[in-house]
C-alpha cells in the first residue's frame, strides 16, 4: 500500500508541472512547429556521405520535410534516412528493418562485436552488411543506408540512429512517446490518467504512447520524459534537494 501511495503521489505533481510548463504555451508550440516546418535536408545539413541517391528518384523531385529538428551525427543520419524512406513510401518497412537489425545485434554477441569493431576494414564491413541485408530481404533504402553507415565506420551507432529514426516516424504519425520511470509497474488507472493528462496538454491530433521503466533506486514517485522535457518527481530527487538545503549555512543574523 505504501509503495502504491508513493507511485500515485507523483501524478498530481506531474499534472501541475505539465500544465504550468512554458514548453506547451501556444507561442512556444507555434515557434516549435515553425522550426520543424523550416527543417529541410539540404546538402550542408548533413554529412556529404548522404549525397548519394538511396533509391531511384521519381521523375519530379518530391520535397520532404523532417517533422522534428535533430542534431548530432545520429540525428543527421536518421533525418537523411527519413527523407529517403518517405520519398520511396517505405517508412514503416524501413523502421521495422532497422529495429530487426538492432535486435539481431543484441541477440548475437559476435555480430554486436563486429558492429562495434572499428578495426574491421571498410570492404569487409560493406560485404558483411550486404550479405545480412540480402538474407533478411531488406528494402533497397535500408540496405543502401546501412552500406553508407558501414563505409563510414559508424555501424556501432546504428542503434542510436534507429532510435532517432523511430522518433521521426512517431512524429510523422502524430505520436508522442512518454517514458515513465517508477518503482513498480504503473497500474492501469494511473497509466490512463497520465495519458489523459498528456493528451490534454498536447491537444487533438496527437497520440500518446507510454513506455514504462522500473527503477527501484528512485525510491518512489515518478520520472516522466517526453519530447525534450524531463519531469523528475521522484522521492530520490526530493531527498537530494532536501540534503542540499540542509547543507547550506544558516544565517542567524537578525537583519
Amino acid at each position: 500500500m505504501a509503495m502504491a501511495w508513493r507511485l500515485r503521489s507523483g501524478l498530481p505533481l506531474l499534472r501541475r508541472a505539465l500544465t504550468a510548463d512554458s514548453l506547451f504555451s501556444s507561442s512556444a508550440a507555434a515557434a516549435e512547429r515553425s522550426v520543424a516546418c523550416r527543417t529541410v535536408l539540404f546538402p550542408d545539413f548533413i554529412n556529404p556521405e548522404f549525397t548519394r541517391n538511396y533509391a531511384t528518384a521519381p521523375a519530379k523531385e518530391q520535397k520532404v520535410k523532417v517533422p522534428v529538428t535533430m542534431f548530432g551525427v545520429s540525428g543527421n543520419y536518421a533525418s537523411a534516412l527519413y527523407i529517403a524512406a518517405v520519398k520511396a513510401n517505405v517508412l514503416d518497412r524501413v523502421e521495422s528493418e532497422l529495429l530487426t537489425l538492432v535486435e539481431a545485434s543484441k541477440r548475437s554477441p559476435t555480430f554486436s562485436q563486429f558492429m562495434k569493431d572499428i578495426s574491421v576494414t571498410a570492404d569487409t564491413r560493406v560485404k558483411a552488411i550486404n550479405d545480412v541485408c540480402t538474407q533478411a530481404k531488406f528494402s533497397d533504402i535500408t540496405k543502401n543506408f546501412l552500406v553508407v553507415v558501414a563505409e563510414a565506420g559508424r555501424l556501432g551507432h546504428v542503434e542510436r540512429m534507429a532510435q532517432r529514426f523511430s522518433e521521426l516516424t512517431m512524429a510523422h504519425r502524430g505520436e508522442l512517446k512518454a517514458t515513465v520511470t517508477s518503482v513498480i509497474p504503473l497500474p492501469p488507472q494511473e497509466e490512463k490518467e497520465l495519458k489523459e493528462t498528456l493528451q490534454d496538454i498536447l491537444g487533438q491530433g496527437k497520440k500518446v504512447k507510454v513506455d514504462q521503466k522500473i527503477d527501484p533506486s528512485i525510491l518512489g514517485g515518478l520520472v516522466v520524459e517526453f519530447g525534450q522535457k524531463v519531469f523528475d518527481m521522484s522521492i530520490r530527487s526530493r531527498a537530494r534537494q532536501m540534503e542540499r538545503f540542509l547543507r547550506q549555512p544558516i544565517n542567524l543574523d537578525d537583519h
